[in-house]
């Protein structure tokens, strides 16, 4: 497999163009399918704006307006015939996903990987009714696709493992650092793992032992602060295992195990709030402060890859 082969990509939305972006970057070249050339302008658009940021930042030598003509964007899906990697980043809907890999199994071979940029969807559900399930995985990017190290390539029940770790080996040339999922489960790592601290923390907030502001300070202070250093087990490594034991026999009869969405957050959303993206959550923004909140994070992205790369991920292993 070629290091610098061409690349298909399907959705050009914010995390699509992000995705195409990352690829984009490593020196590949980018074929993009979208819905409507209606999108292409802004697309491009986006892309250039991200490619910039990262020659801005030292990630990226060459210079965008270059790197910007790797890409060819189309509406037909014959324009993805020949591509060896096609991955998808659409809506989050099950049978608009599937629409999009009936399609893409009329141009390619039976060989060609199909990924879906998935946060939530078991791939197994995905691979059901394809033709060539064994090519299907799960490829979940971390927003912004083009900044993150993160990745995970997960095997649904149908998938062929070598593919899986031809997308982890291909990963790593774009500066990744993925993680592979031998066996499909809902949520995968990190968002399974996610999910059941924001299940607790609305827990303490809900019940009063804790405002928001509280617990998101406790948590940038502690958990942020060693969490881009050491994944949890290296953590239990560094600072002694035994009392972790200790803790866990006591705390976990404790913790909350709710299968309800929680009420503050069906209330929030019922309000309309989306975030800083319309200036309304958890939070009180003006939509100043809002657009200000958004420039850190994106600049927060940058320095914590940076500080990431300064540190291995195994010394001797």
């Amino acid at each position: 497999m070629s290091a610098k082969q061409r690349i298909g990509t399907v959705g050009l939305g914010l995390m699509g163009s992000s995705i195409a972006t990352c690829i984009l970057a490593a020196g590949h070249e980018v074929t993009s399918l979208v819905k409507s050339m209606e999108e292409a302008k802004l697309a491009l658009k986006r892309i250039l704006g991200f490619l910039t940021e990262l020659y801005e930042e030292g990630l990226l030598t060459e210079n965008p307006e270059n790197v910007i003509t790797r890409i060819t964007i189309t509406d037909d899906v014959a324009g993805l015939a020949g591509h060896e990697i096609v991955i998808e980043s659409i809506t989050e809907d099950v049978e608009e996903k599937k629409r999009v890999y009936h399609l893409l199994e009329t141009v390619l071979s039976p060989t060609a990987i199909i990924g879906s940029n998935t946060s939530a969807i078991p791939v197994s559900v995905l691979q059901n009714g394809l033709k060539h399930r064994e090519r299907m995985l799960g490829i979940h990017w971390a927003e912004p696709a083009h900044i993150t190290r993160f990745m995970e390539v997960i095997c649904g029940k149908d998938s062929n493992v070598d593919y899986a770790w031809q997308i982890v080996k291909l990963a790593e040339s774009w500066g990744k650092e993925p993680s592979l999922l031998r066996k499909d489960i809902r949520g995968f790592i990190t968002n399974r793992i996610m999910y059941a601290m924001l299940r607790e923390a609305f827990n303490l907030v809900e019940n009063g032992y804790a405002t928001v502001e509280d617990v998101d300070r406790s948590l940038r202070n502690d958990l942020g602060y060693w969490i881009t250093f050491a994944g949890p087990f290296r953590f239990m490594d560094l600072t002694g295992i035994p009392a972790y034991l200790t803790v866990m026999k006591d705390l976990f009869p404790d913790l909350d195990n709710t299968q309800n969405a929680p009420a503050l957050m069906e209330d929030l959303v019922a309000s309309g709030a989306k975030g800083v993206s319309n200036a309304k959550g958890f939070y009180p923004y003006t939509h100043e402060s809002a657009a200000a909140w958004e420039k850190l994070f994106i600049e927060f992205s940058y320095d914590i890859r940076k500080l990431a790369e300064k540190y291995p991920q195994n010394i001797g292993e």
